[in-house]
């Protein structure tokens, strides 16, 4: 066992390296992406994504990950940020690794060339991401808001707001987070509080407590602009406004660290209770719209953290692999052999991979699509891929979360008594991923998203071109010889279409509908990975990465009809599900 860690000693702890993204696997996924010709034509940015540069970005992205990330996440991990003197400090190493990100350019892959930006497609900004958050997660948790908040200014702020942060932004000089949570109001938003109040200079005061904020405090950046919901006089709905931390001259600006969160992980990431007291803040957009606004900001949060979880499943897995390789157990005296060669070990491992390429895959099918609404010249293609993005998105968001923990969990198992320790990386991955089915969002509010909104009162666009697409895939998976996973995934579609047919049957009995929303989505989310299973089954040639994404894949769709059984027969159910609660409340 020499090859991943070889200092077993308890005084001082050496944990094994985190195993860098492969390039040619990378490389691969992006080149099959759907979607992806069709975004090289949208523009000349789009088009510069050539092989070679999207080859150059990844390995200078795999570079900047082993050289900085690497080392700050066990630090990070560790001794977490402080609050000191109302301020927060980031841990040893962290402003270093911030500095190059921004010095490197990685915030402007996907951003406008007019803001700064360099205009490559979100699929390569996801890429990067991924490959970043493997080697830490907790850093990446200050660039998404960054780059969100980006596009949300950009498409509702005024143009001197457009002007001073949007540079700011896209070079990573400033920092940004989305302030909705409360004490009393966390997924139910009509409870929010915090007020926002006219001043005589054109300005807002903003008093109030907001909880749970990403980056709320940090020693990274000069400046901070919070994102924030606040009630303002008269208006019937919430309003969004822009509260910097501190003023231009670097005064502070009302805006006070309440507390640091101790949390079971992401510790590099300050999670922040903060009060507002009297803070100056500015308008974005309309005033009584800002939820609606917010969701441009919103949008690009749920697909960074399907990417997040996927990062910390696709390093779980490889961690799980290589151990099984080196690790010796088992096999006929006097030679052990490794635990690669039991079925049973191989069996977990294929579990494992399956989840994780088409996780990848999905999650680069989104983005393109995700540009293709932004950019198509048609406004009849925009809408389309709108509404797939729209369908995909809960999925996206949910399942990244449950595969990141479902795999961490699965590679400990792999792993044995050694994964269970510090000793080894899975056991944070395990901790770091915990969170992702539940803010941006949890689970049950993303069920309620898709049946509700996409389903039984939407057009249902997304899921009839998401149910051609992958009636597609699996067609062409059976012309390319992978026959179990063409079945598995149009049985598994077959079960989707006859819960969609109960729904509307249901659909006067909202209790019904909200009782089978969860295991709907896991419904749709497990057709979704087959899709992209049976997408890369077809995968042609011999290259380890091929035979490696192809036999994932093809595993990932074959089993994907049995999979959907169980959820399925949850969705037929209906109210069932949930007739003992009574009996089990507190009488």
């Amino acid at each position: 066992m020499t090859g991943l860690h070889a200092d077993y000693g308890r005084s001082n702890i050496v944990r094994a390296p985190t195993i860098a993204a492969d390039p040619a696997l990378m490389l691969l996924h992006f080149e099959q992406a759907d979607g992806i010709d069709e975004v090289r034509t949208l523009s000349d940015d789009f088009g510069a994504a050539t092989p070679d540069i999207v080859e150059a970005v990844v390995d200078q992205a795999i570079r900047f990950s082993t050289d900085y990330l690497d080392p700050l996440n066990d630090e990070g991990d560790r001794t977490g940020s402080r609050l000191v003197d109302g301020r927060v400090k980031t841990c040893a190493g962290h402003r270093e690794a911030w500095s190059a990100y921004a010095e490197q350019g990685w915030g402007t892959i996907d951003q406008p060339t007019s803001w700064g930006g360099q205009g490559l497609p979100r699929s390569l900004s996801a890429m990067v991401q991924e490959i970043c958050d493997r080697s830490c997660p907790g850093f990446g948790m200050l660039p998404v808001p960054q780059r969100s908040a980006a596009r949300l200014i950009a498409s509702w702020g005024d143009e001197a707001m457009k002007e001073e942060w949007l540079p700011r932004l896209v070079a990573n000089s400033w920092g940004a987070t989305i302030c909705i949570s409360e004490p009393d109001a966390g997924s139910d938003v009509a409870r929010i509080r915090t007020t926002a109040t006219p001043a005589e200079d054109g300005s807002w005061r903003i008093s109030g407590e907001k909880c749970w904020i990403t980056f709320g405090d940090h020693d990274l950046t000069p400046r901070i602009g919070h994102c924030l919901l606040a009630r303002t006089p008269g208006a019937q709905g919430l309003s969004l406004f822009l509260v910097p931390n501190c003023h231009e001259d670097g005064t502070a600006n009302g805006v006070i660290v309440r507390r640091v969160e101790e949390k079971m992980g992401l510790h590099i990431s300050p999670t922040c209770v903060l009060g507002f007291e009297e803070a100056q803040g500015r308008l974005i957009g309309e005033e009584g719209r800002g939820l609606a606004q917010m969701f441009v900001m919103i949008t690009n949060m749920r697909l960074a953290t399907g990417v997040q979880g996927l990062a910390s499943a696709g390093a779980a897995f490889d961690m799980a692999l290589r151990y099984a390789e080196e690790r010796k157990q088992g096999g006929k005296a006097p030679q052990p052999v490794a635990i690669a060669t039991h079925a049973d070990v191989q069996r977990q491992l294929m579990a494992l991979a399956g989840p994780v390429e088409s996780m990848r895959g999905l999650v680069l099918a989104l983005a393109n699509h995700a540009d293709i609404a932004a950019h198509a010249p048609d406004e009849a293609r925009r809408a389309d891929a709108e509404a797939l993005v729209q369908w995909l998105l809960p999925i996206v968001k949910t399942k990244g979360g449950e595969i990141g923990f479902d795999v961490a969990s699965g590679a400990m198992q792999v792993l044995g008594g050694a994964g269970y320790t510090r000793e080894w990386p899975v056991e944070q991955y395990l901790r770091d991923v915990r969170v992702l089915t539940i803010f941006e969002g949890t689970t049950g509010m993303q069920a309620q998203d898709l049946v509700h909104r996409r389903l039984m009162r939407g057009d249902r666009r997304g899921l009839e071109l998401f149910l051609t697409k992958a009636r597609a895939a699996a067609a062409t998976a059976a012309d390319a010889g992978a026959d179990a996973a063409a079945r598995g995934l149009g049985h598994c579609l077959d079960l989707v279409e006859d819960a969609v047919a109960w729904l509307d049957r249901h659909a006067d009995s909202k209790t019904d509908i909200d009782a089978v929303a969860t295991p709907f989505l896991r419904l749709a989310s497990i057709a979704a990975l087959g899709w992209a299973g049976a997408r890369l089954a077809a995968t042609p040639g011999d290259a380890p990465a091929a035979r490696r994404v192809a036999a994932a894949g093809g595993s990932c769709a074959a089993l994907s009809g049995a999979q959907a059984l169980s959820a399925h027969a949850e969705v037929m159910a209906g109210a069932a599900l949930i007739d003992g609660f009574a009996a089990v409340r507190p009488q």
